[in-house]
């Protein structure tokens, strides 16, 4: 007859079973999870937290001091003179007379009289053009045209410009020269349609004590007049006038 030896089981195998590892891992579970969340309450905190705070400090209002003198301060109003207001003279009005139709009696009517078309009109000359000769007859006189200076930064086309005939050196200042100045000075000049000077402006200077000295000399040039469509036309001119020492000694 065969026999069966038992072999001993020793306490540290039979102490761990099904049961105790079931159980030891739904405890570990939850502290994993109670780990994990407290972590994430840790990282989303120091995230939200400063800007929470930091929110509230930014939200204060901003007040600004200025601090005045009593000097700026006006007077004070005074209390036992009340200005009033100036009194505004209001004229009567008047019934227009413009326009308003005037009665006429039937016998002051001209049965022949006509109404002129927009053509008749049109072909009347303008009143102030005519003029009566000896004999009463009517002589219609040429429209006057005004012959306006164009504007310094007006732009005028011209086929031919200006060119100088006479140059004029300008007199060099006696204050300038004592104490030694030298400059520039740009002067614009609006050549005639004669070819002399009209009119002289400045329009740069380094040193302002030359300024009348170049446009009194501007004012003496001469010049050939610009040409547009074989006509002379008014143009400007932009020239430099320069104050030397060594020219007003030489001269």
């Amino acid at each position: 007859m065969a026999t069966t030896a038992s072999v001993p089981v020793s306490s540290d195998q039979g102490k761990y079973g099904r049961y105790e590892i079931k159980k030891s891992f739904q405890r570990n579970l939850v502290r994993g999870m109670l780990i994990s969340f407290a972590i994430h309450a840790v990282v989303i905190g120091s995230y939200y937290v400063p800007q929470l705070f930091g929110d509230d400090e930014d939200d204060v209002p901003m007040v600004k001091v200025h601090m005045m003198k009593y000097s700026d301060l006006g007077p004070p109003p005074s209390i036992s003179q009340v200005a009033t207001p100036p009194s505004v003279a209001v004229q009567a009005m008047t019934k227009p007379t413009v326009g308003v139709p005037v009665p006429v009696p039937d016998a002051e009517v001209s049965p022949e009289q006509t109404i002129a078309t927009q053509q008749e009109l049109s072909s009347t000359p303008s009143p102030g053009l005519e003029e009566f000769t000896e004999d009463g007859n009517v002589q219609i006189t040429q429209d006057i045209q005004i012959d306006e200076d164009p504007e310094m930064d007006a732009f005028i086309p011209y086929e031919k410009g200006p060119e100088i005939v006479k140059k004029v050196t300008p007199k060099y200042p006696e204050m300038a020269l004592r104490a030694g100045l030298e400059g520039t000075v740009w002067v614009k000049i609006l050549v005639d349609k004669d070819g002399k000077p009209k009119k002289a402006v400045v329009i740069k200077s380094t040193v302002e004590i030359f300024n009348d000295a170049a446009v009194e000399a501007a004012m003496q040039f001469i010049f050939t007049p610009a040409v547009m469509n074989n006509g002379a036309v008014r143009v400007w001119v932009a020239m430099p006038f320069r104050f030397q020492l060594k020219d007003a000694q030489s001269s």
